[in-house]
């Protein structure tokens, strides 16, 4: 518990989709005073992100997608590319992510390796995202993916070069920060797909 912090108070605002709620609340200042402060805070979750990779074919599975905020703010089609990525709905993160890759991308893999962890938008957003990394084959592909039906996600999958995809980061084709923050691990750290 922050000591700096006390008398809060929470009200939702909604919880149409996930909960926005606004949170009063007192704050110790620098000049140790107690100031009023109003925030609100969208919680819709966890999640879990994965960037599917091949070392031999030095590719890497993305997704893309429609996303309805971005094209409020100015994405003139709305779509985005993305890597695989979904909440965690009550389970551990490595089980929700593999189910996710499945879903999402049609690959069914074993294993998923846990890189990092991050809060992704904090002034406003609760959610810790889970990032890791998984390498794939061919064989290991059993459907088009695509996403859980009744989701309605109407994901396409799409499979580039390493080298390519990092363009796609470069030329701002690629926007997404979870894809952005992948694809720099695996530039870093992946050095046989980076070569």
């Amino acid at each position: 518990m922050n000591k700096n912090v006390r008398n809060m108070s929470v009200t939702v605002l909604s919880d149409n989709w996930y909960t926005l709620n606004k949170v009063d609340f007192e704050y110790l200042n620098k000049d140790k005073e107690w100031e009023k402060q109003s925030r609100e805070a969208y919680d819709r979750g966890n999640g879990a992100v994965v960037l599917l990779y091949n070392v031999q074919q030095k590719t890497v599975i993305l997704t893309r997608q429609f996303r309805m905020p971005t094209y409020l703010n100015k994405n003139e089609d709305g779509m985005m590319i993305e890597a695989c990525a979904g909440l965690l709905d009550e389970n551990d993160p490595t089980t929700a992510i593999l189910k996710e890759i499945e879903e999402e991308t049609g690959y069914k893999v074993d294993k998923a390796t846990k890189i990092f962890e991050s809060y992704m938008s904090p002034g406003s957003v609760t959610e810790i995202l889970h990032f890791f990394i998984a390498e794939y084959s061919k064989k290991q592909k059993v459907s088009e993916g695509g996403g859980a039906a009744d989701e309605t996600e109407n994901i396409e999958v799409l499979e580039y070069q390493f080298e390519e995809a990092i363009n796609l980061m470069k030329t701002g084709a690629i926007k997404d920060a979870k894809t952005i923050m992948l694809l720099q691990y695996a530039q870093i750290n992946l050095v046989d797909l980076a070569k």
